[in-house]
């Protein structure tokens, strides 16, 4: 009676183990990328933008110089000890240019989003390897990080 127990239960295992893998494979039949994409709610990652809840950051042609002011503070407290204002690295990269070479969702979410970005974004990934050092999370708010790019923005010579 034991020994017919326990080659029972071994029978239930290995059936369900292959039905799981049966059920898998035509669910994923079922689904390619094309079904998937619409069915998610969130899109899928844009280098673009960057990973984070920047979409869309509106930019006007001129600078806010209120903004920049702001985000000057911000820099002299958060980033000047690992940036420079020039393309000179320190601990980080330097940041001029940085508003030629990303978009400003990208910017943003990088600021606000470090340690995702870092994992899954292709750029932050080749300045982390040109660095060495992983930059820290700074949890700087959503107008923190908009007056930085202010900063950025004037920095790379808007007017």
């Amino acid at each position: 009676m034991k020994k017919l127990s326990v080659i029972l239960i071994l029978i239930i295992i290995i059936a369900a183990c292959n039905n799981n893998d049966t059920n898998n494979t035509a669910n994923a039949d079922q689904f390619d990328s094309t079904s998937i994409a619409k069915n998610n709610p969130n899109p899928a990652y844009d280098p673009h933008r960057g990973e984070g809840k920047f979409k869309k950051v509106d930019l006007a042609p001129t600078l806010d110089q209120a903004m920049a002011t702001n985000g000057e503070k911000v820099y002299s407290v958060k980033c000047s000890g690992c940036h420079k204002m020039t393309d000179e690295k320190l601990v980080g990269p330097g940041w001029k240019g940085v508003t030629g070479r990303n978009t400003p969702e990208w910017i943003m979410n990088f600021i606000t989003n470090t340690d995702e970005m870092l994992t899954k974004d292709p750029k932050a990934q080749a300045q982390l390897e040109i660095c060495l050092v992983r930059m820290p999370n700074q949890n700087l708010s959503d107008d923190d990080a908009r007056h930085l790019l202010e900063f950025m923005r004037k920095n790379d010579g808007v007017r």
